[in-house]
């Protein structure tokens, strides 16, 4: 059995195990997510954080019919309620409700990356022939990127540069980062380079401004609703701040199908009004005995309408040769959805920012400490929460240069510059290793070719590969805001290869027919793509030669943690992961 097949037959068992559920006292059962449906076989007085979504009726009301105690109301008009066992099966019943999922806590995932992902080129631009073909400097001025987080403190790399402070979280009013996550994924974003070490050579964009969203607590975890509550303030600050990015180096695992998750539903608001998200993938690659996980990527990373990044080792140096997707990064294709994710990868191993004074993670790991004073400091982090900020920061780079990109056009840009990794293949590396000098090209001169790129002082060419919603989502998601977002994102729902694509849609740069003298492309993946249509062996393209094995292939599908989510387990794991 292929491993897509396998895929299939284990969502079918999940859906199987749903539908058997027993009948209520009621024809109607609200849809309720994994970690709810457990809670409520438990048969507990226990009470459970529970974020409510109405249908048609107001939640408030609906909560104070059912007693419930309301801890919060979410401008969507969901509210977050207390509820036990009994309660949980009595607001299922309840017609006028029409979904109930966990308020997770959502946790965090945690040099020569300039340089590694040129960004660098992009920043320093290029003269064209007698001025002809040249690409403008840019170093995301004025962009705004909402960095929603643990906070922002302030450092001498961040001078002037923290435009706006709000904090979301329950019962803590304080904006600042006593955690130290925040500040050191602003810091990846656009932070200056001070001069203290040559570890730092600055942010990506370090023109943007920085939008200082706080949502999680001084754990470095938070509630899923303060998570949304803070999204939703970065769609209603917009314009105020020019917040054209959102920045999410956190999640939780996921329960339900992205159409209904709260938090990709928050997603889907903030793409819906302009805002392009950034989502880490999650940090589940891998299993507590090193063997390599599917299906791991985590929520919002899950959501289609998100660029969601995984996380690249490049091993300390600017040659591409030896980069691997590390092996602690989550892998796809999404649980229940069957997405491919992540759609690209950038460095995220053993990166130098920003420290934030007196937070928790540098006061309780000191070895993290990398170079100077406690003023202004500097420390190292892993994980795909380091490598979705340079994409944020790439990504204000490409709309300084070219304000009227989508996100649609975006992603775009930022996957065909990529360089595909066929070890990792699409659901471990997605598109591929991050090149935004490739992309800022992509972006400025459109789709006509695609264009190499000297890095380390090897040539490297994009590979034109790109993919939207290969999976089963479509079918659930754009029967509602996914199909009014299609207009707004000018993104067909199929792409089969560049042959098959007509239409003007991926314009990036106002030509007339950016695609007519592109040669096809047989990794431009979409809704109904074949499988078996890549090179060679449609399967080594997606789940690439570390995790593929011709006489069957032997992984886990599940999350990292053992007590937390559900294992799939397809006989015997493997047992030699990339290393980090």
């Amino acid at each position: 059995m292929t491993p897509w097949r396998r895929l299939l037959a284990a969502a079918s068992a999940v859906v199987v195990t749903v539908l058997c559920l027993p009948a209520t006292r009621a024809a109607h059962r609200a849809h309720l997510s994994i970690d709810l449906l457990s809670h409520e076989s438990r048969r507990t007085i226990d009470r459970t954080r529970v974020i409510l979504r109405p249908d048609g009726a107001d939640a408030a009301t609906i909560a104070r019919r059912h007693d419930l105690q309301i801890l919060n109301v979410l401008k969507d008009g969901s509210a977050v309620v207390l509820a036990s066992s009994t309660e949980l099966t009595d607001l299922a019943a309840d017609a006028e409700v029409g979904g109930l999922s966990g308020d997770l806590r959502v946790r965090t995932w945690m040099s020569v990356s300039n340089a590694s992902t040129a960004a660098d080129q992009v920043r320093a631009g290029a003269p064209g022939l007698l001025g002809i073909g040249a690409i403008p400097a840019v170093n995301g001025q004025g962009i705004g990127v909402a960095v929603i987080d643990s906070g922002v403190n302030p450092h001498p790399a961040l001078a002037n540069k923290i435009v706006a402070n709000v904090s979301l979280v329950t019962g803590d009013s304080s904006y600042l980062d006593e955690f130290g996550h925040g500040t050191h994924v602003a810091g990846i974003i656009a932070g200056a380079n001070t001069g203290v070490t040559p570890l730092y050579t600055g942010g990506v964009a370090p023109g943007a401004r920085i939008i200082n969203v706080r949502v999680l607590g001084d754990d470095g975890t938070g509630l899923t609703s303060d998570v949304i509550a803070g999204i939703d303030w970065a769609v209603a600050n917009r314009a105020a701040y020019n917040i054209r990015i959102i920045n999410l180096s956190l999640g939780h695992i996921v329960t339900e199908p992205a159409a209904l998750d709260p938090l990709d539903q928050a997603v889907a608001r903030a793409t819906q009004a302009g805002i392009i998200v950034i989502a880490a993938a999650g940090n589940a690659g891998v299993a507590a005995n090193g063997s390599p996980i599917l299906g791991g990527v985590m929520v919002p990373g899950n959501s289609p309408l998100a660029i969601t990044v995984g996380a690249l080792n490049t091993f300390g140096t600017v040659d591409r040769g030896d980069d691997q997707v590390a092996s602690y990064s989550s892998r796809g294709p999404t649980k229940y959805d069957l997405a491919v994710k992540p759609d690209l990868v950038a460095p995220g191993n053993k990166i130098i920012s920003l420290e934030a004074k007196g937070a928790y993670l540098p006061a309780a790991y000191s070895y993290l400490h990398r170079a100077g004073i406690p003023t202004n400091a500097y420390m190292q982090l892993s994980g795909t929460s380091m490598a979705t900020p340079m994409v944020s920061g790439a990504t204000a780079l490409l709309l300084q240069g070219s304000p009227h990109l989508s996100g649609a056009q975006v992603k775009t840009a930022l996957q065909m510059g990529s360089t595909y990794l066929p070890k990792a293949g699409l659901v471990g590396g997605g598109a591929g290793s991050a090149n935004f000098w490739a992309a800022r090209k992509l972006a400025t001169s459109g789709l006509s070719s695609l264009p190499a790129t000297l890095i380390g002082g090897l040539t490297t060419r994009a590979s034109g590969a790109a993919f939207w919603d290969a999976g089963t989502l479509s079918s659930r998601l754009y029967g509602g805001i996914g199909m009014r977002l299609l207009s707004l994102l000018q993104l067909p729902l199929v792409w089969l290869d560049l042959s098959q694509l007509h239409v003007g849609d991926l314009n990036l740069a106002g030509l007339t027919n950016p695609l007519a003298t592109m040669a096809p492309n047989p990794l431009i993946w979409g809704e109904v793509a074949s499988w078996t249509r890549a090179q060679g062996d449609g399967d080594q393209v997606i789940w690439g030669t570390q995790i593929y094995n011709p006489s069957g292939q032997q992984v886990i599908w599940g999350t990292a943690d053992t007590t937390g989510g559900e294992q799939v387990i397809w006989g015997t794991a493997m047992t030699s992961p990339d290393p980090q």
